[in-house]
């Protein structure tokens, strides 16, 4: 049953909350750049960190320059009045008005930036002209968007006219999944990765989804109903950066759908492997894959990567829309719904293994730091091969954290126990080193093991408040 949606109260963004902050209150006018995803909160960050100031805060979007303008002196009205009288025959004229005009300290807040260049592509020289020149009372200068390529090629490239002005430059990413039981005021853990299985870290999929009482009645509308307003999400977030979506989109649906290695998709879409080095590199780029290798590998292993997707509701979509388009669009989304929630326990099994992941150097599982972890996979001491969910090393590198995660209602404690003694004795890594043994479990048990170590969904996503 759906119920009325809610704005989320702001969470995180702590550490660019306070970079912002400190570029706005110091004394030398500063620019700072924003860019990410689309849905990630960069607007909402904005107006976070501009509440309280004297801030200008427009929104860009596809119509003429002359109308744009135009808007932008309404807005610019409310900090100086009488400004939006004035017809401005070009963007020159409006920000060196402004320029002169602002107080000290003033901000001008420019959102979907690559939306304005499209209407002029003078813009960028123009503003950087204003941002160049001397005078005390020059105003800080913010833009964001969520066209990474855009962005990037508008002040990363060396080229490019604002190149080198900015002194932030901040991509906003997913949040981290420890702050989605918050957010959607779950009863656990548990109730928390589930989630965050179906929806990512992204604010504005959480902030949809409080709308439902239920993650997977939200899941059904919002996503699996071929009018849900994240149906045809994966296709707009290419679109964002890309010219043309359709090898990227197939790209990732053979990663859904199991295909790892390059081979594997190349072979699937009757290309050669060398045609796949750019969109790849492009989904790389927008963090929509991850490339893996064993833990301790090197990125020149390449026979021994594996691209996942990065995002859990990419791989959601994929899972369970991809492959049922067609029923979707034929009105059977409640039946595709009821087969989501009986194969749903194995795609959140594979999140929990991500989270396990990510949690190790946030957390001081038996009482240390580690550092980032990886699984790892390959021929064991024996020659057979070997898998293993959690490896990471202590600071040190004299110590190994050895481990699995599990997601089940029942765990066999003396099983995994076992095999994860007998699998930490034939991995090749550990020869040398002390092996600390961890499980890391949907319900962990009431006892330990002398030598094995447990952990819960509860230890995970507290260290995953960060």
């Amino acid at each position: 049953m759906a119920r009325r949606g809610v704005t989320l109260a702001f969470l995180d963004r702590r550490d660019e909350l306070a970079r912002l902050r400190a570029l706005f209150g110091g004394t030398a006018s500063g620019m700072a750049v924003l860019y990410g995803r689309r849905r990630c909160g960069k607007s909402r960050l904005l107006q976070e960190v501009l509440r309280g100031r004297h801030a200008v805060y427009y929104v860009g979007d596809d119509r003429e320059g002359t109308l744009q303008r135009v808007a932008l002196a309404k807005e610019i009205t409310r900090l100086l009045p009488g400004f939006g009288d004035v017809t401005y025959p070009d963007w020159e004229a409006l920000l060196d008005r402004f320029w002169r005009e602002a107080p000290r300290g003033a901000v001008l807040a420019l959102d979907e930036f690559p939306s304005l260049v499209t209407s002029d592509r003078s813009l960028p020289s123009t503003l950087q002209k204003l941002v160049d020149r001397p005078g005390a009372r020059r105003p800080h200068v913010v833009i964001a968007g969520s066209s990474q390529r855009l962005m990037q090629g508008i002040t990363l490239d060396r080229a490019a006219p604002l190149f080198g002005r900015a002194r932030e430059i901040l991509k906003v990413a997913p949040l981290p999944g420890g702050w989605i039981r918050r957010a959607l005021k779950l009863r656990d853990e548990v109730e928390a990765i589930e989630a965050f299985a179906l929806w990512g870290g992204v604010p504005r999929y959480w902030e949809l989804a409080t709308a439902f009482r239920r993650s997977l009645a939200a899941f059904e509308s919002l996503v699996l109903s071929p009018l849900g307003v994240l149906h045809d999400e994966p296709r707009r977030l290419l679109l964002d950066d890309l010219r043309d979506a359709t090898q990227p989109l197939s790209v990732l649906a053979l990663i859904g759908a199991g295909c790892h290695r390059l081979s594997e998709i190349a072979g699937r879409l009757g290309k050669p492997a060398t045609s796949l080095a750019r969109p790849l590199a492009s989904l790389l780029d927008l963090g929509l894959i991850r490339r893996d290798l064993p833990f301790g590998a090197s990125l020149k292993d390449s026979k021994r990567t594996a691209y996942r997707l990065a995002d859990p509701f990419l791989r959601a979509w994929f899972r369970f829309v991809e492959p049922n388009r067609s029923r979707l669009e034929a009105g059977l989304a409640a039946r595709v719904a009821r087969e989501l929630k009986r194969t749903l326990p194995l795609h959140v099994s594979s999140v929990f293994e991500d989270l396990v992941r990510e949690s190790v150097p946030h957390a001081s599982y038996l009482g240390r730091p580690w550092g980032p972890a990886a699984s790892w996979w390959g021929p064991a001491l024996d020659g057979k091969p070997l898998e293993l969910d959690v490896i990471a090393s202590s600071s040190g590198g004299s110590e190994l954290l050895v481990g699995e995660a599990k997601w089940a209602e029942q765990t066999d404690w003396a099983r995994e126990t076992a095999s994860l003694r007998s699998k930490a004795a034939r991995l090749p890594l550990a020869q040398g080193r002390s092996v600390r043994l961890a499980l890391w479990t949907k319900r962990p048990p009431g006892g330990r093991s002398a030598d094995v170590a447990c952990f819960g969904p509860r230890d995970v996503m507290e260290a995953l408040r960060y």
